[in-house]
């Protein structure tokens, strides 16, 4: 009969197996993906909210990893235009045969509040082969990600032929200026490229598998109008049909029922075409009905009635987002206001917009008038086979058939203000997100623990097939997902 201690000894060595295979296979980590992990938790760590968080403690944290790590003290600047807001700039210095490359990313991310998620948002919690925490996708994850890799390339004695810089900036989630436009404006010599790699791409996957890379080309403009109708009011008890509220209620009525009209570019013709491979029936046959030159209008309105993701790709988009009226309920309103937000493709003008809101609401006592937001058209840029042979080719080593898919955000990204510059910035990861369950900006934000390292793969190899130089290289073996 076994003695207690060796009985005790065989369940211990039986719950450890029975770990192991519950946690499943795991390649340990590599030199290179360690080092990331550490940044990125350094990174998500950092409180970087509008509201008590600090940017520049996050731009001198990455400005010390990179002095650690050998860089001149001349390469790398920090910069605190306002206290609690900060941005790094780094380079490292190719033979200057091409223009630079620069790698953009924001240190910023939305407010999150303890109570609201189920972890701390503060402190990176890796489980059931997610990360956890505020910025572990959007957007701490790219930022990591370019300082690990740019230390790598340094240790490896890549000289490439242009300068890799990194930019690591605050204030895009809010828009306040003290991040990218202030460099640009400021500090234009520091950060000038002939093209930039961005936020704003990356691959989707559902239920475990991969369904395509994207490539933001392009993004929409974001403007909000403020419409207001005003009235001599009066008692309750006499109303008169020259009502404030009924008459902006009408107008309203008419834009809700109106639809702009298609405006497809390269990067919209593209996307649509290529979703047409992943998709069959009648919905593939109307996207590949969008990219001849002049489409069908029953394919526009089958499209645009089948999914508001699509709508939103076919043309601008106005909708009420907010309303206030009137200051009694005895009383007849003098004031009706409504918040009008557009996303309008690239392209458009102000002035025509405006045109077009006050044809549809076809009413002269509704006064249109822009918020303060400064409209900033945002041309696309171009699908080059430079840039689109590069990421397919990486992209076809790390998931091979994986379709490339290009496209233009409905939202917003910082690579708008690049794109007026003229530097052609492109928002593409190798980072995979469940295209059903999106948690960026919300509740117990998250990416696959492979995802970050895929990307940090990813990007390291693309980089130095735009950058250039010296040889290629075998990059070191990682863990890529392929499925």
């Amino acid at each position: 009969m076994p003695s207690f201690t060796a009985t005790r000894a065989a369940v211990l060595a039986m719950l450890v197996g029975v770990a192991v295979v519950a946690r499943g296979a795991q390649e340990p980590l590599g030199p290179r993906q360690q080092q990331l992990r550490e940044i990125y938790k350094e990174l998500v760590e950092i409180n970087t909210t509008h509201s008590v968080g600090d940017t520049h403690a996050a731009a001198e944290a990455m400005a010390a990893r990179l002095r650690g790590a050998g860089f001149p003290s001349d390469d790398i600047h920090t910069f605190m235009p306002e206290p609690r807001k900060g941005n790094l700039v780094a380079h490292l210095h190719g033979n200057g045969k091409r223009k630079p490359i620069l790698l953009l990313a924001h240190l910023d991310v939305v407010e999150a509040r303890r109570e609201d998620w189920s972890v701390d948002p503060f402190t990176l919690l890796e489980q059931d082969g997610y990360f956890y925490g505020r910025g572990s996708g959007d957007d701490k994850a790219m930022a990591a990600i370019f300082i690990s890799n740019l230390i790598r390339y340094r240790a490896e004695g890549y000289l490439p032929d242009r300068d890799i810089i990194v930019a690591l900036t605050s204030d895009e989630e809010t828009g306040g200026g003290m991040g990218l436009p202030w460099l640009l404006a400021n500090h234009r010599d520091l950060i000038d490229a002939e093209l930039a790699l961005n936020e704003g791409g990356g691959g989707a996957y559902r239920d475990g598998k991969n369904l395509y890379n994207a490539v933001q080309a392009s993004e929409k403009i974001y403007y909000d109008y403020r419409l207001e109708v005003h009235n001599k009011g009066g008692h309750s008890s006499l109303p008169v049909r020259d009502n404030a509220i009924n008459r902006l209620a009408q107008g309203l009525g008419r834009l809700g029922a109106y639809d702009f009209p298609v405006h497809l570019d390269e990067v919209n013709r593209a996307y649509f075409q290529r979703m047409a491979g992943m998709m069959d029936g009648q919905v593939a046959a109307d996207m590949r009905e969008l990219a001849r030159p002049n489409p069908d209008p029953a394919a526009i309105a089958r499209l645009a009635a089948a999914n508001p993701n699509y709508n939103a790709r076919l043309r601008t988009t106005c909708v009420v987002t907010m309303l206030e009226a009137g200051h009694a309920p005895n009383a007849l309103p003098q004031l009706a206001r409504a918040i009008v937000n557009c996303r309008v493709m690239p392209g458009e003008t102000e002035e025509g917009l405006r045109a077009t809101l006050a044809k549809v609401l076809d009413d002269g006592e509704i006064s249109i008038a822009p918020t303060d937001f400064e409209y900033m058209p945002s041309p696309a840029s171009p699908l080059t086979p430079e840039v689109m042979g590069a990421i397919e080719k990486v992209s076809g080593e790390m998931w091979p058939g994986l379709p490339i898919l290009p496209i233009m955000s409905t939202g917003a990204t910082d690579s708008r203000y690049l794109r007026n510059t003229g530097i052609a910035a492109y928002g593409t990861s190798g980072m995979f997100y469940d295209i059903d369950d999106n948690r960026a900006h919300g509740r117990d934000e998250r990416i696959r623990v492979s995802s970050l390292y895929d990307g940090q793969e990813f990007l390291y190899r693309l980089v130095k097939r735009l950058a250039g130089g010296g040889p290629h290289g075998k990059p070191g073996k990682q863990s890529v997902s392929r499925n």
